[in-house]
């Protein structure tokens, strides 16, 4: 059975995780806040770059399509590299 003190500290402990719990949602939507600003910026700059590839493809077709097949075999070549290496410490 708890004292007068303990049953005080109880409930004092209970208001302070509430106030905790307030300060934490507030600095949560803060942060939310500012991840959605910079997501916003992110799809903004991969907008604008989007145009000047489709622009550059459109006007160098032969060399956009290198471009591509090069960058297509590069990654095909880490890729199966990846795949096929053995883990290391096992024979």
């Amino acid at each position: 059975m708890l004292t007068k003190k303990g049953k005080e500290a109880v409930k004092n402990g209970k208001v302070v995780v509430k106030e905790v719990r307030k300060v934490v949602r507030m600095e949560m939507d803060k942060v939310q806040m500012m991840a959605e600003k910079e997501l916003a910026k992110a799809k903004k700059a991969l907008e604008g770059a989007y145009a000047k590839v489709e622009s550059y493809a459109k006007k160098n077709p032969e060399k956009a399509a290198l471009i591509t097949a090069a960058v297509g075999a590069a990654l095909g070549a880490a890729l199966t590299k990846f795949l096929t290496s053995k883990p290391k410490g096992k024979k």
